[in-house]
C-alpha cells in the first residue's frame, strides 16, 4: 500500500484537527471505552493518518467503532480531538464508496442522520424502524424495545422542530 502523502492535510483540513501534532503519547487510547473493540486504537489511527496510510485507516472497523464520548480529545495534551478525525475519516470513507467495515454500525449511522435530517432532531421510534428494516436485524431487542414503548421513552409521533431551514442548510453544507 502506498501512503498518499495528502491524507493527513484532507482530514486534518476536513476535522479542523492538526493531527500532525500526535506525538503518539498514547493517552486518548488508554481512556477510549471501545479501544478494546478496535483493530487501531485511537492513537493508531492518528498515526496511520500521519503515514498516509488511506486505504488501511478507511477499510477500518475502528473508525465505526467510535462512539463519540470525546475522552480523547479531554485526554490529549495537544488537544487533538480523534473523534472530531475519526468523523472525518467516517465522511471520507462515505464519500469514496468504501464498503464500511462494520455495516450494522453504518446502518444506525445512517438511520440517526436521516431522523435528524428529515425531523430535525432525534425520532427514537423512526429511527429504530429503520435501522431494523436496513439492518434486517428485526426481532434482536424487542422486548427491550416494547418496553421503552410501553414506559412511555420512545414517543411514537415526531415532531419537526421550528429552524429545519438551518437544518437543511447544514447537510447540504455537508454534501
Amino acid at each position: 500500500m502506498r501512503p498518499d502523502p495528502t491524507f493527513v492535510e484532507q482530514i486534518s483540513d476536513l476535522s479542523h484537527q492538526n493531527v500532525r501534532r500526535c506525538y503518539y503519547c498514547l493517552r486518548c487510547s488508554a481512556g477510549c471505552p471501545a479501544a478494546y473493540a478496535m483493530e487501531y486504537t485511537p492513537a493508531q489511527l492518528l498515526r496511520l493518518v500521519q503515514l498516509g496510510q488511506k486505504d488501511t485507516v478507511l477499510h477500518s472497523s475502528a473508525i465505526w467503532l467510535c462512539i463519540g464520548c470525546e475522552t480523547c480529545g479531554t485526554r490529549c495534551p495537544n488537544e487533538i480531538h480523534a473523534g472530531a478525525v475519526i468523523d472525518a475519516l467516517r465522511h471520507v470513507a462515505i464519500a469514496e464508496g468504501v464498503t464500511p467495515a462494520e455495516r450494522t454500525v453504518f446502518k444506525l449511522h445512517e438511520a440517526f442522520l436521516d431522523s435528524i435530517r428529515y425531523w430535525g432532531r432525534l425520532h427514537e421510534l423512526t429511527m429504530l424502524m429503520q435501522y431494523k428494516l436496513t439492518s434486517r436485524d428485526l426481532l434482536s431487542d424487542l422486548d427491550m424495545g416494547l418496553d421503552m414503548f410501553l414506559s412511555g421513552k420512545i414517543h411514537p409521533l415526531p415532531k419537526r422542530i421550528k429552524g429545519m431551514d438551518e437544518i437543511k442548510a447544514l447537510f447540504k453544507a455537508e454534501e
